[in-house]
C-alpha cells in the first residue's frame, strides 16, 4: 500500500492531466445517462473542471521529468498551461448563449473541447518527441470534429473536412521531421536531443528534420506559407468553435514552438534562427495585406491571428530570454483581446441571425453602445496604440527583437502594424459613422461580462495587471534558461 501511495506521489506534477483526464471520463458518462436536452449542466461542469485544473496547475508549483523522461513540468509550462485553461473556459462560456442556433448544443462539444484542452497541457510539457505528437493529435482530432459538429450546416462540413486533410499533412510533415531526428541524434528526449547536438555538431539531415518539425507546429498556429487552412475553417466553423480555435490550440503550439528552438535546439541557433524570421516576416506582411479586403468578420479575425502570430514571433526570433517573456506576455494579452472580440460578434443578433459581415456592424453604436465601445478598444489594442494592452504586447517583443540587433525585423514588424491598422478602423469607422442597417437583441449577460473584463483589463492594464503578468512571464521564462 505504502509503495502504491509513493508511486502516485511521484506522479505530482501531472495531476492536472490526470485530474482533467478522470473529469472528461466522469463527465461523458453523465452526459451519456441524463437526457441530451440537458446539455448545459456538462457545460457548466466542463467549465469547473477547466478552472479546477487550472487553479491546481497556478497553485501546485511542482517541478519534476516523469514518464521516463516523456513529461516535464517547470514554470513556463504552468503559465500556458494556465493560459490554455483559461482560453478553453472562456471559449466555453461564449458559446453558452444560444447554444443550439450554433450547433453546440451537444454535450459531446464540452467533451471534445476538454480532450482539446488536455491535449494542449500534454503539448505543453511535452518533453519527448513521442509525447509531442500524441499531445498535438489528440488536440488536433478533437478540433476536427469541434470544427464539423453543426452537421446540417454545409459550411461546417466543409470547414471540418479541409481542417482535417490539411492537419493530415502538417502531422506528416512533423513526423517526417521528428524521424529524422532521431536518425541524426539517435534520441527522442528533447533534454537528450540537446547533448547530441552540442557533441556532434549540425548535419545537414538534422538541419532538413529542424526544417519539416518546425513546418508542422507552424501549420498549428497559422504562420505563413502555413496558414491556407485558417481563413477557411473561421468562417465556416460555428463562432463559439472559431472563438476556441482562435485561442488555446494557438497558446499551446506556440508553446511548443519557444520550448523546442530556446531548448531542444539550443546549439543550431542560427540555423532555426532564420526559419523562424521568415515565418515572422511571412505572416506580419501577409496578413496586413490580405486582410485589407475581408469583408467577412471571422475571416478578418483570421487573418488577424496570422498577423499577431507573427508579432509574436518577432520575439521568439531574438533566442534570448527577454524574447520568451515577450512572447509570454503577447499570448496572455492576445488572449484576452480575442476573447473580447468573440463576445462582441456573440453579443450583436439580429431577427435574421448573427452579425457576419463588416458591414452588418453599421450604426452598431447608436443601438448597442456599450458593444461598439468594448469593440472599439479591443480594435484600438489590436492596432496597438498606447495606453492599452496591445501596445505593451508588441512593445515587449520588439524590445527584445533590438536588444538582439534583429533591426530589420523590428522595423518590418513596426510597419505590418501601420498597415494594419487601416482594416482596424475600419470596424470602428463602420459602428460609429454609419447609419444602422440592423435592430439588434438583447445581450445575454454572461457576455456583457466578459466584455466588460476584457475591455477593462485593456485599458488598465499598465496601472492593474501590467507589473504581475510581466513578472509572471519572467519566472516563467527564466525556468527556460
Amino acid at each position: 500500500m505504502n509503495s502504491d501511495v509513493t508511486d502516485f506521489a511521484s506522479l505530482a506534477p501531472a495531476y492536472p492531466e490526470l485530474l482533467m483526464a478522470a473529469g472528461i471520463l466522469v463527465l461523458l458518462l453523465v452526459g451519456v445517462v441524463i437526457n441530451k436536452e440537458r446539455s448545459l449542466l456538462v457545460s457548466w461542469l466542463s467549465i469547473g473542471l477547466l478552472v479546477a485544473a487550472g487553479l491546481l496547475v497556478a497553485f501546485q508549483q511542482v517541478d519534476g521529468v516523469i514518464f521516463n523522461g516523456l513529461f516535464i513540468a517547470d514554470g513556463f509550462g504552468r503559465y500556458m498551461k494556465v493560459l490554455v485553461m483559461g482560453g478553453a473556459a472562456l471559449a466555453l462560456i461564449l458559446g453558452l448563449s444560444n447554444a443550439e442556433e450554433h450547433g453546440v448544443h451537444k454535450y459531446e462539444y464540452s467533451i471534445l473541447a476538454l480532450l482539446a484542452a488536455l491535449g494542449m497541457m500534454v503539448m505543453v510539457s511535452a518533453n519527448d518527441l513521442m509525447s509531442l505528437y500524441v499531445g498535438l493529435e489528440l488536440q488536433s482530432l478533437a478540433l476536427y470534429v469541434m470544427a464539423a459538429i453543426k452537421r446540417d450546416d454545409s459550411r461546417a462540413s466543409e470547414a471540418g473536412l479541409k481542417y482535417f486533410v490539411l492537419g493530415a499533412l502538417s502531422s506528416g510533415l512533423l513526423l517526417y521531421g521528428a524521424s529524422l531526428i532521431y536518425g541524426f541524434t539517435g534520441h527522442t528526449n528533447l533534454g537528450e536531443i540537446v547533448v547530441a547536438i552540442a557533441n556532434e555538431g549540425r548535419s545537414i539531415g538534422l538541419i532538413f528534420g529542424v526544417v519539416f518539425l518546425l513546418s508542422g507546429i507552424a501549420f498549428k498556429i497559422s504562420a505563413v506559407p502555413f496558414h491556407m487552412w485558417t481563413p477557411d475553417v473561421y468562417e465556416g466553423a460555428p463562432t463559439p468553435v472559431t472563438a476556441f480555435f482562435a485561442m488555446g490550440p494557438k497558446v499551446a503550439a506556440m508553446t511548443l514552438m519557444i520550448r523546442l528552438v530556446l531548448d531542444t535546439f539550443a546549439p543550431i541557433t542560427t540555423d532555426w534562427q532564420q526559419i523562424v524570421i521568415f515565418l515572422s516576416i511571412a505572416s506580419m506582411v501577409l496578413a496586413a495585406f490580405a486582410a485589407i479586403g475581408q469583408k467577412s468578420l471571422k475571416r478578418f479575425i483570421a487573418y488577424s491571428s496570422i498577423g499577431h502570430v507573427g508579432f509574436a514571433l518577432v520575439g521568439l526570433s531574438s533566442g534570448t530570454q527577454v524574447g520568451a517573456e515577450g512572447v509570454a506576455i503577447y499570448m496572455a494579452i492576445y488572449l484576452v483581446m480575442t476573447v473580447g472580440f468573440f463576445a462582441c460578434i456573440l453579443s450583436l443578433r439580429s431577427e435574421t441571425g448573427y452579425v457576419e459581415n463588416i458591414a452588418d456592424l453599421a450604426g452598431a453604436a447608436q443601438t448597442r453602445p456599450f458593444v461598439a465601445a468594448a469593440m472599439a478598444i479591443i480594435m484600438f489594442s489590436l492596432i496597438g496604440l498606447p495606453p492599452l494592452a496591445g501596445f505593451f504586447a508588441k512593445w515587449h517583443v520588439f524590445l527584445a527583437a533590438i536588444e538582439a540587433h534583429l533591426f530589420v525585423l523590428a522595423v518590418i514588424g513596426v510597419l505590418a502594424s501601420a498597415v494594419s491598422a487601416f482594416y482596424y478602423l475600419r470596424i470602428v469607422k463602420v459602428m460609429y459613422f454609419d447609419e444602422p442597417v440592423k435592430q439588434f437583441a438583447a445581450v445575454p449577460a454572461e457576455l456583457n461580462v466578459v466584455m466588460a473584463v476584457s475591455g477593462f483589463l485593456l485599458v488598465t492594464y499598465y496601472f492593474t495587471v501590467g507589473s504581475p503578468l510581466t513578472g509572471w512571464a519572467h519566472i516563467a521564462a527564466r525556468s527556460l534558461f
